[in-house]
């Protein structure tokens, strides 16, 4: 089933380059199988290792058809996601991690669902395949951020979703950490429009390390998340 849907694709990446081809050329497959009109792209947040080099033989590979956003410093993971947004043109736009833990080609399951009313396609892990130490931290915060902030989402840590474009476009995002999801499906959720959750597969991370799961990462959140909540919640600043 090809679905009549504009999408924009994109991976935030950093430090993702022996994961990158595979998870690319994935991508590249599944949309011309699956979807009428797209565009990839890829933002390299500062990456220190190959990522770039592994980027460029890819953009030789693919062409015009893959674009490379590139931060000469790393922004963090939110400020990865505000460039991928930013740079997106088509009327959904649908991201996952450039670490390979996710499948795209579980797309479609997404793409299903998406209907005219739509806002928000957001996966829900199965089973996530991490040390115990990052599954408990994950439960954790999870938990406490859709008390904090009265989210619905069942998994607000899963970063397998499809966005309607046009409601960031009305309220960009501005956190700079990983507290960017939060702030993302609150600000969706508060729009009005439909929500839909599906299932989807997590695997062990094959290469490299999670930046989130550090002190100063889990610091930078903690800060933000309370910046958050006064916005949000004690302020009741509009979104």
């Amino acid at each position: 089933m090809v679905f009549p849907y504009s999408l924009s694709v994109f991976f935030p990446a950093y430090n993702d380059a022996p994961s990158l081809p595979e998870l690319i050329r994935t991508a590249f497959e599944v949309l011309e199988k699956y979807v009428v009109d797209y565009e990839v792209i890829v933002v390299n947040d500062g990456s220190e290792d190959e990522t770039a080099e592994v980027l460029a033989g890819l953009q030789r590979e693919f062409g015009k058809r893959l674009r490379v956003v590139t931060h000469a410093k790393n922004r963090g993971y939110g400020g990865a996601l505000r460039s991928g947004f930013e740079a997106a043109t088509r009327e959904f736009v649908f991201y996952t991690d450039g670490d390979g833990q996710y499948d795209v080609r579980e797309l479609p399951r997404l793409l299903e669902v998406a209907l005219p009313d739509t806002g928000l396609v957001n996966g829900f892990k199965t089973g996530r395949q991490d040390p115990w130490h990052r599954v408990a931290i994950g439960l954790l915060y999870n938990k406490f951020a859709r008390l904090l902030f009265r989210v619905r989402l069942r998994d607000i840590d899963c970063d397998y979703r499809l966005v309607r474009r046009s409601l960031l476009t009305r309220s960009p995002l501005t956190c700079t950490s990983g507290t960017v999801c939060v702030e993302l499906v609150k600000k969706l959720e508060s729009s009005g429009m439909r929500i839909a959750e599906v299932p989807v597969s997590h695997y062990p991370r094959r290469h490299g390390s999670s930046q989130f799961f550090r002190p100063a990462s889990l610091g930078a959140t903690f800060l933000q998340l309370c910046i958050l909540y006064v916005r949000f919640v004690a302020l009741r600043e509009p979104r």
